[in-house]
């Protein structure tokens, strides 16, 4: 008897429990409001009209953008064309115009006799074009771009993004940074807006804008590899970002931008066993060049300090061959005769760790340290001699440019 009992009661909470199932699912409105599942309102989104363009003044949700939706779920980022659309207004193609000269090329040149029937027809090869980039860093028409893009040019063209030709004349070069400032009688110019390379990090994405071999306005797309990359052997001075954005030849002086369409380096070099783009291109920090376009707006050059040294890095090998207390610093492995740390008296063998509080880890940190010192102002330098600190007061030079005897 008791098991007939239970099986019509299990029989009737299932049909119960289906009958709930079936108007929870089809008819939520025919069950008490505790029992009826929540769903969500259902409304799509209306147009605003003309003129009106403010979230929520429509009858539905406002669209979904890049950042989010109105519930603020996270969309992904689909496309850069903003980014792109800004910078690319201010980046320009640079042709530059070169005649090499040939005189010592020919032996009978120099002949009055071949020259009075020939003339100078020798004097000059055809005339080549080379090719590379700019950035548009003022309105009244200011360009920066590589020095070895304009190194040697008799005459500048640059070709800005809306098609129109201006000739550029040269207003100064820093070869040891590998950039030059350029000017175009034009105004009212698509200026780019400068980022903060200081904030950029490691695995941001970025934009490569240039003109890689010749055809054409390009954008790449990519991240941020590495920064502070130093001792390449490409500059003097160096703070590369590294990227494996796409720079290829042509693509020299172009912009690297975050994804806001910022300023963030110069293109500059690249590492390639090919010529083609292998993943790993280097761009000046625009820190760094921003500091050089004005002293070269300034004054036509850029001026540094100099101590008149020749520095090493100390190894963890020279550290122990030579039983050296530390294994950072730089080593004065050499001192200009009656230069500025020859006369304050440092000695060869000397190993500096700090300018002025600021600490020496490699001859890098060494020459960026010492290069930004006042030439004239007088500077303390803490150097590590027979395992003892050494301080001296030293006073700054000016350093030589390049070509000149110098550290």
């Amino acid at each position: 008897m008791l098991k007939k009992l239970w099986l019509v009661f299990a029989q009737a909470v299932t049909i119960l429990l289906a009958l709930l199932f079936t108007f929870a699912t089809l008819r939520p409105e025919w069950l008490p409001q505790r029992l009826a599942r929540e769903r969500p309102p259902v409304s799509l989104p209306v147009p605003a009209p003309a003129g009106r363009g403010e979230p929520g003044a429509a009858n539905g949700p406002p669209p979904e953008t890049a950042a989010g939706t109105a519930t603020g779920r996270a969309v992904p980022i689909l496309s850069y064309s903003e980014a792109a659309r800004r910078a690319t207004a201010a980046v320009v193609n640079i042709y530059t115009t070169k005649a090499a000269r040939s005189q010592q090329d020919h032996p009978l040149f120099g002949d009055p006799l071949f020259r009075r029937y020939f003339g100078d027809q020798l004097g000059e090869r055809p005339q080549t074009n080379s090719l590379g980039s700019g950035v548009i860093v003022s309105a009244d028409g200011y360009v920066l771009t590589n020095h070895h893009v304009v190194e040697g040019a008799d005459e500048i063209e640059v070709l800005l993004a809306d098609g129109s030709k201006a000739r550029a004349r040269v207003v100064g070069t820093d070869p040891e940074t590998d950039l030059a400032v350029l000017r175009i009688d034009m105004s009212d110019l698509p200026a780019i807006a400068f980022g903060n390379a200081d904030g950029a990090r490691v695995g941001d994405v970025v934009l490569a804008v240039g003109n890689p071999f010749g055809v054409g306005q390009t954008v790449t797309m990519g991240i941020i590899s590495a920064l502070g990359r130093t001792q390449l052997g490409i500059n003097t001075f160096e703070n590369f970002i590294q990227t494996d954005a796409a720079i290829n030849p042509g693509n020299s002086g172009g912009a690297l931008v975050d994804t806001e369409g910022r300023l963030l380096g110069i293109n500059t070099a690249i590492y390639s066993r090919t010529g083609g783009s292998l993943g790993i291109g280097f761009a000046i920090p625009v820190s760094t060049a921003h500091q050089v376009m004005d002293q070269i707006v300034a004054t036509g050059s850029v001026t540094r300090g100099y101590i008149g040294v020749e520095p090493q890095d100390v190894t963890p090998e020279i550290a122990e061959a030579f039983r050296l207390p530390r294994k950072d610093g730089a080593i004065i492995a050499g001192i200009m005769r009656n230069g500025p740390a020859d006369r304050a008296g440092v000695k060869v063998g000397d190993i500096l760790i700090e300018v002025d509080g600021k600490p020496v880890t490699n001859t890098a940190t060494m020459l960026n340290v010492i290069a930004q010192l006042q030439p004239g102002s007088t500077a303390r330098f803490r150097f590590v001699r027979d395992g003892e600190t050494v301080e001296l007061p030293i006073r700054i030079g000016k350093r030589p440019k390049p070509g000149s005897p110098r550290e």
